[in-house]
């Protein structure tokens, strides 16, 4: 079993900052490929950012490309998101999830269903 928790969601005004982290326990967090998703009132959950176990990137979603940013810390088992110069279409839910490989490639790494586990979600309030 794997355990995800995500913190440091909040309530920013446009054109803030934020950086989510997610601590990882119970697997050989190392290992593994990591991604953010977020999932906004009313619509689909939609990857945003992933990241191999060596810490390059899998891939980013072009509306946050040059303000969203992707990083972890094996030895602290935490994978992170910064967050610049937030929209308010940035509101949503954010997940982040743990790949069932070191790495993934191509469309694999957008999809939720080839996470294997998930984090309960921190809460993103833009606010224009």
């Amino acid at each position: 079993q794997v355990q995800l928790v995500e913190s440091g969601g909040g309530l920013v005004q446009a054109g803030d900052s934020l950086r989510l982290s997610c601590a990882a326990s119970g697997r050989t967090f190392s290992s593994y490929a990591m991604g953010w998703f977020r999932e906004a009132p009313g619509k689909e959950r939609e990857f945003v950012a992933g990241i191999t176990y060596s810490g390059g990137t899998t891939g980013i979603r072009d509306s946050v490309k040059g303000r969203f940013t992707i990083s972890r810390n094996n030895a602290k088992n935490t994978v992170y998101l910064q967050m610049n110069s937030l929209k308010p279409e940035d509101t949503a839910v954010y997940y982040c999830a743990l790949y069932h490989q070191a790495y993934c490639s191509g469309s694999g790494c957008y999809v939720a269903n080839e996470y294997d586990y998930w984090g309960q979600g921190t809460q993103v309030t833009v606010s224009s």
